[in-house]
Parts: C-alpha cells; structure tokens; sequence
C-alpha cells in the first residue's frame, strides 16, 4: 500500500509507429584502395595503347617491304630473293658438275691487279752520277707498273706503304769501304734521305793454293753480297735509287743483283 492510502497505477509505455528510422553512415572504403584502383586502369589504358601503336609499324614494314618488291621489277635479284629454291637451282647451274680432282682457280681482285709494283735488275755500265745505280728497266724479268723509272731512279705515282728491297753482288777489286744505301728523294727535303744503309770493308784475298805453289803470291776478288729491305710510307712524286759509292763490276745473272718496290696497303 502507498502512503496515504491511495495506490499507484501501473506505468504505461506508448510506441511511436510514425516515428522516422534513423540510417547509419554508409561504410567508406579505403584511400589507397581507390588510388590502386586508378592506376590499374591506366596500365591497362597503355597497354591497350602500345598494341595498337606496334600494330601500326608492323603494318607500315608490311607495306614497304611489298612496294619494294614490286619496285624490283624483273631483276634477279629479287627473283632469286622471292624464290630460294630457284636460287640455289641456279648457282648449281652456273657452277655445273666438275671433276673432283680440278682445283678451282681463284681470280686476283682487281684493286691487288692494279697496285704499283717494280722489279729492276742491274745493267753493265750500273754506275751513274752521283754514285747512283743504274738499272735495266724492261725487257727479262724487269718490269714496272704503276711506277716510273728513270735514270736509276723509281718514281712514285700513287701515296701509300711500299715494300722496298735491293740486292748487290760484286767483285771487289781493291780493299775499300762498301756503303749499299737504299734512298729517298723527296720534296720534303733539300736533300735525298737515307732509308737503308749497308757498310763493309772489303779487300783481295791470297789464294791458299797460290802460296804453296808459287812465291809469289796472287791476289783474288771476293765477292761481296748486301741485301736491304723495309716498309716505308711513300708519297706521290717520291724517288727511290740506289747508291754505291765506289765503283764495281756487277756478277751476271738476274739472281744476283736487282732492286724492287710494290705497295702492300694505300
């Protein structure tokens, strides 16, 4: 019982059915996930981009190999491109069936045929001016092509590296100092230049036999032999002699004294 007397009503609780639901926020995806997203899609934008540009090139080769082809015409060449089997059908033809034993002879390029070369070999009276040596230019086994000779001296048409080499064989008649000098005349210089140079004493010699024989003992020659070679630089106009300063008498034969120039590279 309440105090007073008086008792107290139950409690009532009314719902409201008109009362508007209240919505939550919708849950937001992350930052990065969005950024990840957008680059995804332009990998794939380029991609789709590269494809269509390499297609492009592909197509435009495509096209100018077949325009030229078609340029070609009716030369061989293109004939034997376009057709590998007639090719080789063709080289067979040309090379046909030779003996096994045959050996095929290679042709000398044109530019080697054409390299100036030189080979002098020694004449009688071989002593010139100057102690210049002179030459027989033609004729046997002397020849010259692509050089000038004259007056014991080659003369250089064309600028390059020459080989250049020179044999003396003599008879020494005294006892004398031999200088074999290979030289160069040059606009360069004043004076001729020494390239090679050979040098001995050279005297008579007693006959062993002679002294057993005879009291009075007789003298004979020696021979003297001098050989000079070397790779020089020429240029155009350049003159190349011989030198020897005393005078000799030279062995016959073309194996025994000669001189010679060729060009072994432009």
């Amino acid at each position: 019982m309440a105090e007073g007397g008086v008792g107290t009503g139950p409690q009532v609780f009314v719902v409201d059915s008109q009362a508007a639901c209240v919505s939550m926020p919708a849950e937001r995806k992350p930052s990065w996930a969005r950024v990840s997203h957008k680059c995804l899609l332009l990998l794939v934008g380029l991609a789709v981009l590269g494809l269509v540009v390499e297609g492009v090139f592909i197509y435009n080769l495509y096209k100018r190999t077949e325009l030229a082809f078609l340029s070609c015409g009716s030369h061989p060449p293109c004939h034997n491109l376009s057709n590998p089997e007639k090719q080789q059908g063709t080289i067979m033809t040309q090379v046909g069936v030779k003996d096994s034993n045959e050996i095929p002879l290679v042709q000398p390029h044109k530019e080697t045929q054409q390299r100036p070369f030189a080979h002098l070999i020694g004449s009688s009276g071989f002593i010139g001016k100057a102690n210049v040596v002179q030459w027989i230019s033609e004729g046997g086994e002397a020849i010259t092509n692509n050089m000038n000779y004259s007056n014991g001296t080659l003369i250089i048409e064309r600028e390059g590296y020459y080989y250049l080499y020179s044999k003396i064989q003599i008879h020494a008649k005294d006892c004398v100092v031999n200088q074999h000098k290979v030289m160069k005349d040059t606009r360069a210089y004043g004076i001729p230049i020494e390239l090679m140079k050979s040098k001995r004493n050279c005297c008579k010699t007693q006959s062993q036999k002679s002294k057993e024989t005879s009291p009075k003992p007789s003298e004979v020659d020696d021979i003297w032999n001098s050989f000079l070679a070397g790779i020089f630089h020429l240029q155009r106009g350049d003159k190349i002699f011989v030198s020897l300063e005393n005078e000799h008498s030279f062995l016959p034969g073309n194996a025994y004294t000669f001189m010679g120039a060729f060009m072994i590279s432009p």
